[in-house]
């Protein structure tokens, strides 16, 4: 290996280490605020790379009937909650406007030029469309039952995430997708040439860990989530709903999964599958930073990321055995420096 090499291996390690980076501390911020390990973050990433090829193709994607379908399930499941609590039926506005959104996405989406728009719009029409998934699974699966234990949430997780796959399968099909890259310009360094599309991924990356940190740290929201994640019974005795720091917690999370699937949809063909693998590295810087720091966790998932690149050089067969080793470390020496608090029923 030579330092050209070295630092072609370098360039996909960053790359790849700022996209887990984005993905673990969105498994930190969920987990953190409701308890839930969001195994199914993954397939927003594929919904997010998968949506926005089907809109350079000029397709209007299958995805908005399963967003309608959820709207109308989850109108269903407030009108019966309110009914439960009060004895009579109540219809806010703002629950019309989530039932209504969906069908005027679709209606819009069937409508446009889908494959003439700027990529700048196409962009906010994938985050438009994928985005208010989240909300809408923690409405379903799991609002109801968040006061269970960590584990019955763990298992729910996993239905999710299984029913996702299949899901994604039949709206998207089998087969792959690749986007065209935001510009075809690269930066000259030294040796190799950086692609516009890594330095578009790096600068994003970057961008959104600035923009969660003056949120979490200058914003009311932010700091109610914050509140939530110290101290859940204490930030509801405070007057912080744990309903909107769910619904919050999944926004943001699948907010960044989505446009993480947009960024790197230009660099790697992915499938309807492809999400849950590239999540799980996320998990990995996740678990490096203990579940509870955020700083930790994105320096676990870039090295996760300069791992993953070096070993595919070395010994591209075993590339993902090495890589999903690495939490073994991790695990042993937190088992034995942490003590075992067991959870209250």
């Amino acid at each position: 290996m030579n330092l050209q090499i070295a630092m072609i291996l370098g360039q996909d390690g960053v790359t790849n280490g700022a996209i887990y980076a984005l993905l673990a501390l969105s498994i930190l911020l969920v987990f953190t605020v409701t308890r839930v390990l969001f195994i199914p973050l993954g397939e927003f990433v594929a919904f997010g790379a998968l949506t926005m090829a089907a809109f350079q193709a000029g397709k209007a994607p299958a995805l908005v009937w399963l967003l309608a379908g959820f709207a109308v399930a989850v109108a269903v499941a407030d009108v019966l909650a309110a009914f439960r609590n009060s004895g009579r039926v109540r219809f806010s506005g703002a629950q019309a406007f989530r039932l209504a959104y969906p069908f005027v996405l679709g209606f819009a989406l069937y409508r446009l030029p889908l494959a003439e728009l700027p990529m700048s719009v196409q962009v906010l029409l994938t985050l438009a469309l994928v985005v208010p998934l989240g909300p809408q699974i923690y409405r379903l699966f799991f609002q109801p039952i968040a006061s269970a234990p960590v584990l019955i949430l763990l298992i729910v997780s996993i239905a999710v995430h299984v029913a996702m796959v299949g899901i994604a399968l039949l709206l998207f099909g089998p087969s792959g997708a690749k986007t065209t890259p935001f510009s075809e310009a690269g930066l000259e360094l030294g040796p190799i040439t950086l692609n516009s599309q890594t330095l578009w991924v790096i600068a994003v990356s970057v961008g959104l860990i600035i923009v969660l940190y003056q949120f979490f740290e200058r914003s009311v929201y932010g700091k109610a989530l914050r509140a939530t994640a110290i101290n859940r019974v204490g930030a509801q005795l405070m007057g912080i709903s744990p309903v909107f720091a769910g619904k919050a917690s999944f926004f943001l999370a699948t907010l960044i999964a989505t446009l993480s699937g947009v960024l790197i949809a230009p660099i790697t063909t992915i499938y309807y599958d492809s999400g849950f693998i590239i999540s799980l590295k996320g998990f990995i810087g996740s678990i490096i930073g203990g579940l509870v720091s955020y700083p930790v966790a994105a320096l676990g998932a870039v090295l996760v990321g300069m791992l993953e690149a070096f070993s595919a050089f070395w010994a591209s067969t075993y590339k993902e055995v090495i890589v999903f080793t690495l939490i073994i470390p991790f695990l042993l020496w937190r088992s034995l420096t942490v003590r075992h608090v067991e959870e209250e029923e």
